[in-house]
């Protein structure tokens, strides 16, 4: 699976939302292909080579283009929080397409 995690500037939040994400991800079982942290600008026109996109709440309408191409956009509070990114994944479709 193909991860894009998006954050404001994509320097100090996005890399640890990162390594949230791995965590998680590799808890629920999932290969996790390639992932790359960036900020919000560069998010939006690369979300489309990836297959699922995390990034703060406040930043979900960002990525509607995103959406529309079927890309999961998974949205978290606590980008700190693996708990609460594998409450938010195990809400999507992800594991029917990638299990």
């Amino acid at each position: 699976m193909r991860v894009l995690v998006s954050c404001a500037n994509g320097s100090g939040t996005s890399l640890m939302m990162k390594k949230s994400v791995e965590k998680a991800l590799k808890e629920l079982g999932f290969t996790i292909t390639n992932i790359h942290h960036c900020a919000i600008s560069e998010g939006k026109s690369t979300a489309g080579q990836y297959d699922v996109v995390f990034c703060p709440m406040n930043f979900l309408n960002m990525f509607e283009d995103a959406k529309k191409k079927g890309i999961t956009v998974v949205g978290v509070k606590n980008v700190m929080s693996a708990k609460e990114i594998i409450e938010r994944v195990q809400e999507t479709e992800l594991a029917a397409k990638f299990k």
